[in-house]
């Protein structure tokens, strides 16, 4: 794309091809905004995105995620970003809706999404620098207003009941269980019960499986 440049796509995969030489090797800073995982990320190109992820962190790349506590609803969205945050991308939430959900790189590129047509969600890809530098000093703004991922989680877990699958998971904590076991009575896969047991860790402020069961009990998170 040249400089100033202006232009609008319809649907993921229209966006995906305009847009796939924007992501190279040459990427310093890629700023994300949105209300959740669905409004950029297919779910087939998650796992490939923290895989590049991993060794552009390690290299300097800043990457930043922004989204509302509407990320948190389902749980492969909130793997997700555990992935994300373990691959050194930075990621906060944010309680109060976004000005816009946005892209941008190198504070040069920018993406906004607009709304759902019948040719698929509308998005505008944007060099013209007045514009990208106004909206990045907005979402600055939001970010910086925002609550890094897992203290966020925590506050969460202070302040609200768990769900009945995450109760059970740290009954099984508290008793000791293997992974194997534990994934058994609860019910899960062992990938799923891992993973939960990790989130529940880091809500729980937790240096071990047995003090997440226990901190949970004290806090009366685990129901009967």
């Amino acid at each position: 794309m040249t400089e100033s440049t202006t232009l609008t796509v319809h649907g993921e995969r229209e966006l995906a091809a305009r847009t796939a030489m924007l992501f190279g090797e040459t990427t310093r800073e890629f700023f994300c905004a949105a209300n959740d995982l669905h409004t950029w990320a297919r779910p087939e190109a998650r796992k490939a995105m923290v895989r590049r992820l991993r060794p552009r962190a390690a290299a300097g790349v800043v990457v930043r995620k922004l989204y509302t506590p509407a990320v948190l609803a389902e749980e492969d969205q909130r793997s997700h970003l555990f992935d994300v945050a373990e691959a050194g991308g930075q990621v906060r939430v944010r309680a109060a809706s976004l000005p816009h959900e946005t892209i941008i790189i190198d504070r040069r590129v920018m993406i906004l999404a607009g709304r759902n047509g019948s040719r698929g969600r509308e998005f505008t890809i944007t060099t013209a620098p007045a514009l990208v530098g106004g909206v990045y000093a907005l979402m600055c703004a939001t970010w910086d207003a925002g609550t890094p991922f897992t203290e966020y989680l925590r506050r969460e877990a202070g302040t609200v009941g768990l769900d009945a699958d995450s109760q059970s998971v740290l009954r099984a904590l508290a008793a000791g269980l293997t992974d194997a076991a534990g994934a058994r009575r609860v019910g899960m896969s062992v990938r799923t019960y891992r993973r939960r047991v990790a989130e529940l860790m880091t809500a729980l402020e937790a240096d071990s499986r047995f003090q997440a069961g226990v901190n949970a009990s004290r806090r009366g998170l685990t129901g009967s």
